[in-house]
């Protein structure tokens, strides 16, 4: 079990918000100022990344190592991938937040035959994608230009698996942590479904944002990524170790896939959401504080960047 001291010790320098001054010895290829974000993409060969800029920071969102699409150089992304041993079938997947594309190309490249959703709200993110990160359209692979939540709203579609990585800086945008978003996303998971969130441990928010996705997710694992920390949640009984080992080393097989899912599997913990060791017993469970109806009409304008 993991305590709460040893944990925020260990990932106080978590990478997606862990800020790096302004100025930068990289190569900047381009930058551009979107309705969403200050975007910036540099080249440090074989690596090119794009940062988003946020309150005089700058915080990273993507890495491509431009020599081996397949590399996923940023660790949480490759625990992004533990949700193949845990979903019953993997026909089709959906990412909310798209950045520079690794994680879901990465999919998309072993397992040509699944059906890859993405969904990115920034169409310069989406351009930079495509101009800087070799990202394209190919069959069963497609990119949305279109908020996440809104998304799913207007979708009948079912996918095995669900991942949730949007990020506005160090934060998750406050309309995807909500138990209300978090209902959605089950609702749009087909039968033994999983849905996996990159959640960033040094915040405030964090502990409710376990407890918001415990409130509909009767099981979360966690896997700890350098600094991040990401969260595999499911419903229905406690999937056990020795059930995931046999489903990794089954797909690490049939897929050749590049990390090892059983390896993965080494780093599961399971935690008492409830003891109030790790999680703060006093934490709250997030809700929208507006009728969806109202949500529909303003997520948009929340969505656009601080004056």
């Amino acid at each position: 079990m993991f305590i709460r001291s040893v944990i925020f010790g260990l990932l106080a320098s978590a990478m997606l918000a862990s800020a790096a001054p302004a100025q930068d010895t990289r190569k900047l290829l381009e930058s551009k100022e979107s309705l969403y974000n200050n975007i910036y993409v540099y080249d440090e060969p074989p690596y090119r990344s794009m940062t988003f800029g946020h309150n005089r920071r700058i915080y990273t969102e993507s890495v491509y190592n431009t020599k081996d699409e397949r590399d996923l150089p940023v660790s949480y992304t490759r625990f992004m991938t533990a949700t193949l041993m845990y979903a019953k079938d993997v026909h089709s997947v959906l990412e909310i937040g798209f950045g520079g594309g690794r994680t879901s190309w990465y999919l998309h490249k072993f397992l040509p035959d699944m059906k890859v959703t993405s969904v990115e709200l920034d169409p310069t993110v989406l351009e930079f994608a495509k101009k800087y990160f070799d990202i394209k359209e190919e069959p069963n692979f497609h990119v949305a230009n279109r908020d996440g939540r809104l998304f799913l709203q207007e979708s009948k579609d079912k996918y095995d698996i669900i991942l949730v990585d949007a990020y506005r800086g160090p934060f998750v945008p406050f309309h995807l942590l909500t138990k209300e978003f978090y209902q959605i996303v089950k609702d749009h998971l087909a039968d033994g479904g999983v849905v996996a969130q990159n959640v960033e441990p040094s915040t405030m928010l964090f502990d409710s944002a376990v407890k918001t996705i415990n409130a509909v997710f009767p099981q979360i694992d966690f896997y700890k990524a350098d600094g991040n920390i990401v969260t595999i949640a499911y419903d229905g009984p406690e999937k056990k170790p020795e059930d995931l080992a046999t489903t990794a080393e089954a797909r690490d097989k049939a897929f050749g896939l590049r990390y090892s899912l059983k390896d993965m599997l080494a780093e599961r913990r399971r935690i008492d959401i409830n003891g109030g060791q790790v999680i703060a017993a006093d934490a709250k469970v997030l809700t929208d504080d507006f009728a969806p109806v109202e949500a529909l009409k303003t997520i948009e304008r929340h969505n656009r960047k601080m004056p």
